[in-house]
């Protein structure tokens, strides 16, 4: 193989996101935002994926600190939270890794 291939940048990348990802809540809050379709304020998040205010808060920032949501003007003085452009094109795997996990539950 040569050392091209073997050192593709995209690897590094990919391990980046996914340490990301499978931090406690992450995915669940990304599938919330997905699923719910519309801007959600921090207290609705933290409610449906049943966490602190603190793990939320942690997951939110790194989650928008690797673009893939953004907050934005909702209602009241708090801002709400949506996915990005970019994040709405990984829902899919999203999706599909939960109904894989969903079908082997016993």
């Amino acid at each position: 193989m040569a050392q091209e291939e073997a050192c593709d940048p995209a690897y590094g990348r990919m391990d980046d996101l996914l340490e990301v990802l499978t931090r406690s809540k992450a995915m669940h809050i990304m599938l919330v935002l997905d699923q719910r379709g519309r801007s959600m304020r921090f207290t609705d998040l933290k409610r449906l994926v049943d966490s602190t205010s603190t793990t939320v808060s942690r997951r939110l920032k790194e989650l928008k600190d690797h673009g893939l949501i953004e907050q934005v003007n909702g209602d009241g003085d708090s801002g709400a939270y949506v996915l990005t452009d970019d994040a709405k094109t990984l829902a899919p795997i999203f999706h599909d890794l939960f109904n894989w996990v969903a079908a082997r539950a016993h």
